[in-house]
């Protein structure tokens, strides 16, 4: 597929989000006063989530869309269906950013307008729900492995290489 070639879907779980328009991760830490003090501590990390707008085009793109209702359980038979392997695992987000598993959809609004027929907008939140600390350790892995992959691959060239230089 051309697609792939130069842009790298970014999977949700198994549905392929080839045209990605922005992802935002957001990540923090509880802060707690130490009693008697005018110190603070991170004491606990505060909820992640990842959100993302991307366009689902051409003939799949309904296929997609349905795909991300049954992984975001929007009816009472997805939910029943997916209940027990939501007990051991959540959703999976691979991405060039991040590897985020155990992520449930929060959020999810399809978008179609008469400018865009033959594509539907999509936004989407993403909230990590822990269900185990062994795939909380294997996703902290995972994420430190690409963050360590990337950093060792060549990268582009930085835009306009070319110095300017103010007109006379």
């Amino acid at each position: 597929m051309i697609i792939l070639e130069g842009n790298p879907p970014i999977l949700v779980g198994p549905v392929p989000l080839f045209a990605v328009q922005s992802m935002v991760l957001t990540d923090g830490y509880k802060i707690q006063r130490i009693l008697g003090s005018r110190f603070s501590q991170a004491v606990a990390p505060s909820e992640k989530t990842i959100k993302i707008s991307a366009v689902l085009f051409g003939q799949s793109r309904l296929l997609y869309k349905k795909a991300l209702e049954t992984l975001a359980l929007t009816t009472r038979v997805a939910a029943a269906a997916a209940a027990p392997a939501f007990a051991i695992t959540g959703i999976p987000v691979v991405s060039g950013m991040t590897v985020s598993l155990d992520m449930q959809i929060t959020s999810l609004t399809f978008t179609h307008s008469t400018g865009k027929r033959e594509a539907l907008d999509l936004e989407m939140t993403l909230t990590h729900v822990p269900r185990s600390a062994l795939n909380t350790l294997i996703g902290e892995g995972l994420d430190i492995a690409l963050a360590t992959t990337t950093a060792l691959l060549p990268s582009v060239p930085p835009p306009n290489p070319v110095t300017r230089t103010p007109a006379p």
